[in-house]
Order: C-alpha cells, then structure tokens, then sequence
C-alpha cells in the first residue's frame, strides 16, 4: 500500500508539472500568476490525502468538498494530459521529419498557444460529459440457456452490482439510479461483486435502508473486494449484512433447491482478515446438477476451478473508467469487461462497476447494472 501511495504521488505530481511547463510556454506567466498556480497545483496534488484525512479526523463536510474538487481536477488533468501528450508526440515525428530531409517546419510545431488550449477545451468537455456519463446507469443484459435450470422453473433472473464505491461522492442521488435499475429488472437475486463500499464509511449509514428495498425471492448475496479491507473489514460487513446481503466468504450455498452461489474474498484482503478458500474444493462441495454461479472481485480465473462453474460473475476494472485508461487496464487484465467464454463450458462476465472510484466522471466506459436471465433450455 505504501509503495502505491508513493508511486500514485510520483506520477500524480509530474502531471502537475507537465501541466505547469505547458502553461508557460503557452503564456510565459509572470511570477506573481506562477505562484498561485504552482499553489493551487500542490493544493490538487495532495487532495486525496487531504480527503482521507479529513475522513478519519471526523470533518466529513471538508472532505467531501475536497473530494468533489480534487477528483473533478484528477478527470480533468487527466484529459489534458491524454490529448496533449499525443499532440507533444506528433510534433516530435514532425521534427524528425524536417531534421531528416532537411525541411523548415517549426510552423506546425510552435504554436503553443494552440497546442494548451485545444487539449484544454477538450479537457473541459470530456469532463462535463464524463461527469453526466457517470450517473446514468446502463442496463446490460444476458440471456444463457441452460438445461440445469429446472423446466419447471423456467428462468431465473439476476441482477449484479459491483464497484459502487458508496463513500463521500457516491451516496443518496446516485445510489437511487442504481437501485431503480435494479428495481426495474424485477431480479430474483440481486448479487454484489466487491468495492460497495470505498474508503471512510461512518457516514453510510442512511444508505442502508435503501439497498435493503431490495427482497427478491432468492436472496442477495455479496463478496468483498479490495475496498471493503481498505475501508475497515468489519465495519464494511456490518454495513453489507444490514443492506441485507449474506456475505460470502470462501462459502457456497445451494438457494431454492435449484442453484448454488458461492463466494470468494478478495485477493486484496491478503495482509488483512482474509478468509483463504481454494476454489476447487469449495465448488466441489456443492451439487454438480444444478447451475453454479461463482462470485470473485477480481476477473481472473482459477484454471484448476473451471468446469466446476457455470457463470464467474466479477468486477474490479471499470473498463478503465476514463478513456484511454482501459488499455493499461487490459494489459493487466486481458478479461477487463463484458462477457467471455472460458475452458470445460464455464463462462465469465465482467461487470464495468455501477459506482465510480476517485473522479466522480466515466468516460466511454458507462456505469452498469447487469442482468442475467438464466433459462432451461439446451447450452449454446
């Protein structure tokens, strides 16, 4: 975790800096306007350590409004930084062009003024969109025929949250989004993959009432992800249990006599209070006739587990959020969204996050809440 914060400090600060360096080239500010700019970027730098710390120390009203402008500004530099900097490698091609055939062009490379203001504008609009982007939720659905879902039954629907991050910026407005979709879908279990929670929760409490609105006739059943350790693990499973979920903590369970849920913690929990469960021998353990649904934060899977079930239902990458941040994402997890098939019949799919985690703002990568309709029928 340390070696994250610092990391995250290094890059975070030299975005500022490439940020500063662009300004005065475009302008050539004078001292005065340097100052405060190189103040409110130091202000901007350590906003998220403020925003903890403002959490911890009880004054939730400063840490929301620092949480509001510093990850508005993270969005924000972010977007700049993703235009200008492909701008910055153009105009380098172009001065190797002109060095190597000997040809003056420094009039496509030193407009400056040119070069920070367009990345500017389209920072400013990105943002506003990414911001309205954020709250409207977009229903993902999924139909899988199966012939262990009994006749008689017919179909079995379910709704899978994830990545919610119900903190100091996801709270009352944006939850409600979220639990209309749900409440739309008419599931008969609702499913939450990890980070419902994220960071300081001792003002959630209000939020409880309105997740456990939610009764649907199989239950709701959940798994912790990173957030929920880094959040205090037993204050994050005493805020889950009263919304009305069973947590499942390497455990499965047979529902209704017609499918199983089993659950694995985080991986993230390691130097916490992990609960260690080898997938295997937990899906073993349930009946191999009916559908088995195995919930994990993390959208990697156990090789030695597959076969032994059905559906993987994760979370964790949110697509990357923001463009073009998904494609470090997917170098990380080749499986970073939406649906997969994987070896012996199993299948796995990865919800984008219903939340948002840091800037209040997702930027072609939507927030979802996913539905499932698991019908008999013969497997395609």
């Amino acid at each position: 975790m340390t070696l994250f914060l610092i990391t995250f400090l290094l890059l975070y600060s030299t975005l500022h800096l490439y940020l500063f360096i662009k300004m005065q080239f475009a302008f050539h500010l004078r001292p005065v306007p340097d100052i405060f700019i190189a103040v409110f970027m130091v202000v901007m730098t350590i906003a998220p350590f403020a925003v903890r710390l403002a959490e911890r120390a009880g004054n939730e009203h400063f840490a929301r409004l620092m949480a509001y402008g510093g990850y508005i500004w993270m969005g924000f530099i972010f977007f700049f930084f993703s235009l200008s900097i492909c701008i910055d490698i153009l105009r380098m091609a172009i001065h190797a062009y002109g060095f190597i055939f000997k040809r003056d062009l420094s009039c496509l490379t030193s407009a400056y003024k040119l070069f920070f203001i367009v990345p500017i504008i389209y920072a400013l609009i990105a943002s506003a969109y990414g911001y309205w982007e954020a709250k409207n939720i977009t229903i993902e659905k999924i139909e899988m025929k199966t012939p262990k879902i009994p006749e008689r039954i017919g179909k079995i629907t379910i709704a899978q949250i994830s990545d919610v991050h119900l903190g100091l910026i996801v709270r009352e407005e944006r939850l409600k989004r979220i639990i209309d979709a749900v409440k739309k879908a008419n599931p008969d279990m609702l499913v939450s993959t990890g980070d419902l929670v994220d960071g300081q929760i001792d003002g959630l409490n209000g939020l409880i009432g309105m997740l456990d609105e939610i009764k649907p006739q199989y239950g709701k059943f959940a798994v912790t992800g990173n957030h929920e350790f880094y959040a205090g693990i037993k204050k994050s499973l005493d805020f889950t249990q009263k919304a009305g979920f069973s947590v499942l903590r390497g455990n499965g369970v047979t529902v209704g006599g017609v499918v199983n849920v089993a659950g694995v913690d985080d991986i993230a929990g390691l130097p916490f209070n992990y609960v260690e469960a080898p997938e295997r021998l937990l899906l073993s353990r349930l009946p191999q006739n009916l559908f088995t649904i195995l919930l994990k934060h993390h959208p990697v899977v156990d090789e030695s587990a597959a076969g032994l079930f059905d559906l993987q239902l994760s979370g964790h990458t949110h697509k990357g959020q923001i463009f073009p941040f998904r494609f470090l994402t997917k170098a990380f997890f080749p499986m970073y969204a939406g649906y997969y098939s994987l070896p012996k019949g199993s299948k796995l799919y990865v919800n984008r996050g219903s939340g948002t985690w840091g800037p209040p703002i997702r930027f072609l990568a939507p927030p979802e809440v996913t539905v499932i309709e698991l019908k008999h029928g013969r497997q395609e």
